[in-house]
């Protein structure tokens, strides 16, 4: 009987090496669960601050006249912890897309960055160039990084003409410049539509106030200045409130809307340099 020899074991495949996620952008994903945060606090600060007892004649929140700033607010009715959770979203997201923008901003100078890649474009340093990218990081660097990776394999690659070259690397800066935008734009929309709503919600507040505040002076049969200054001041609380949300909303929403255009108009930048340079170097 012939001994079997045993085969000897296949080599074990390298594991790959992960590759470093460049753009690192931090932001909220479920925008849902800030505004019911923002929702709850409202409505605690509402009842245990606004609504305290102090805040009112005879420690009476429901018949009491409020006797400071806290106690007319309250006043204002339920509209009022709508406006709070409407102007802390406002605020919440604004914080949070700060940070955002922050982080696809990058490690360094953003036109720095770009002047560098043109630079190391010029001399032939794509290696240099990318790992230029690696160590910036953020929204930029990870759209120049990921045409670069593709400038260095039709750089190797004999079968495909020039033409069909360009118009890919142009495809792969839309693709990339495309995967990025979301994240850069996460959280705007809802921002956007708080412009408006705020104060339509606050206006809604003043026309209820001002209609309790005419039927009182109906119901009492002669009227009574203290009565009617009192409701139109509650009323107009509600307005404050939503102006002022809109108005913030309104700030920051075109704030960082100005700071996407300018990283998109960096990426345009560096992306029309890579392909030219390809064009003239091919």
């Amino acid at each position: 009987m012939e001994a079997t020899t045993p085969k000897p074991a296949a080599p074990k495949a390298a594991p790959k090496k992960k590759e470093e996620k460049i753009s690192n952008v931090k932001g909220i994903a479920n925008a849902f669960l800030v505004i019911v945060i923002c929702a709850i606090f409202a409505v605690c600060l509402f009842i245990f601050v606004l609504g305290d007892p102090s805040n009112f004649s005879d420690n009476d929140p429901v018949n009491g006249h409020p006797l400071n700033y806290a106690g007319t607010v309250y006043k204002g009715g339920f509209i009022v912890p709508i406006l709070i959770t409407l102007l802390f979203t406002v605020i919440v997201l604004s914080i949070e897309r700060w940070i955002a923008l922050a982080s696809a901003k990058g490690k360094g100078s953003v036109p720095k960055f770009v002047i560098d890649i043109k630079s190391d474009l010029a001399a032939g340093k794509i290696d240099q160039a990318l790992n230029r990218c690696k160590t910036q990081k953020g929204s930029v660097a990870a759209v120049v990084h990921a045409v670069l990776v593709k400038y260095k394999e039709l750089d190797a690659n004999t079968t495909l003409t020039k033409e069909q070259k360009l118009t890919i690397l142009r495809n792969e800066v839309e693709e990339a410049t495309a995967l990025e935008m979301p994240s850069l734009q996460q959280n705007l929309p809802i921002v956007a539509t708080l412009t408006t709503l705020g104060t339509l919600v606050g206006l809604l507040g003043t026309v209820m106030g001002m209609i309790k505040s005419f039927q009182a002076l109906a119901n009492s049969g002669a009227p009574d200045a203290t009565q009617l200054s009192t409701g139109i001041s509650e009323a107009l609380i509600n307005t404050a409130t939503g102006i002022a949300t809109g108005a913030l909303a309104v700030i920051s929403y075109n704030f960082y809307t100005n700071k996407i255009d300018n990283l998109t108009y960096a990426i345009d930048e560096v992306g029309f340099s890579i392909v030219a340079t390809f064009s003239a170097t091919h």
